[in-house]
């Protein structure tokens, strides 16, 4: 346990660095955009390649996969009755409600809470692959079909095909793509390709924790125009029952190890992903309902993770 609490106040310590440095004015707004950019699109991918193709694939498709999926579909299907029965969302904010409540920020915060707080970064790869294989091209799928609805069907089709191919454009699903062929395969990178992807891969942890630290100080405050308590549920949905689904998988149904169900219900309790709200501006739905959610998930995650490591660890 000592050992995760370590890893945690690691963590802690370069997020508070990046508030430090967005307060102080040393980093503006535009270079959180950079650092995320730079992780994002070069040391990210460099990482996942780097550590996946070193991973046992059993590891990866194993019981651990299973229960992010569960914790995905069970908080999903929750939110969407409340947002479609209960509280008669559109079906576009259906989706970006869907997102806020079971769509986990593993790429900027979990990568860093897995490398660091859990010891390995490709812990992170189940719900990773579940999220952009599964999770993220039905939801834009639905969204582009609600909010588009005057195209032809010829043109809707051609979308279609777009949305099918969309996460094997993404640099971290491409990264693990390759990843996990090294991994079946057991090739070894040369030398001169594989020692700078481990030099670069490097810098990701360090550069999102940084970007995540500024963009809490920098970042949208909570506004109104959704009422507080839907909002206050997704957040409960996020932060409390998709963890809580989690571990109990983990833990009674598929019967992981202790650190595989502390991984499963760390994870599951990371805070709503940033990109949820770049969805729902793009398709001018449910903005200000994805904002808030990200904002207030985003607060809650870190003392939340903290004892459930505390606990499980």
């Amino acid at each position: 346990m000592l050992g995760v609490l370590e890893g945690f106040v690691t963590i802690i310590v370069i997020i508070v660095l990046g508030v430090g440095l967005a307060h102080f004015k040393i980093v503006e707004l535009s270079g959180q955009v950079l650092l995320s950019r730079i992780s994002f699109f070069v040391a990210s991918p460099a990482l996942m390649i780097t550590v996946l193709g070193g991973t046992d694939v059993s590891t990866l498709f194993s019981a651990n996969l299973m229960a992010s999926i569960g914790s995905v579909m069970v908080t999903g299907v929750i939110a969407l009755i409340l947002l479609r029965v209960v509280w008669r969302r559109s079906g576009a904010e259906t989706v970006i409600g869907i997102f806020s409540a079971a769509y986990v920020n593993a790429g900027n915060l979990g990568l860093p809470i897995a490398a660091y707080a859990l010891g390995d970064a490709s812990l992170i790869a189940p719900m990773l692959l579940v999220q952009l294989l599964v999770l993220q091209p039905i939801g834009i799928a639905v969204l582009d079909l609600t909010t588009r609805p005057e195209e032809a069907d010829r043109s809707r089709r051609r979308r279609l095909l777009r949305l099918i191919g969309q996460p094997f454009r993404n640099p971290l699903m491409i990264a693990s793509l390759i990843g996990l062929i090294l991994s079946v395969t057991g090739f070894q990178l040369p030398r001169v390709i594989n020692d700078p992807l481990h030099l670069v891969g490097g810098m990701a942890v360090p550069a999102m924790l940084l970007a995540y630290g500024i963009s809490l100080r920098l970042g949208p405050l909570p506004g109104r125009g959704e009422p507080p308590v839907q909002i206050g549920t997704l957040v409960g949905l996020k932060l409390i029952v998709q963890p809580l689904i989690g571990f109990l998988l983990a833990k009674f149904v598929v019967g992981l190890d202790p650190l595989g169900v502390l991984a499963v219900t760390v994870i599951a309790g990371l805070p709503t992903a940033q990109n949820v709200f770049t969805h729902a501006v793009r398709f001018d739905r449910g903005i200000v309902l994805a904002r808030d959610t990200i904002f207030l998930s985003t607060l809650g995650s870190i003392p939340l993770i903290a004892i459930l490591a505390a606990v499980l660890g």
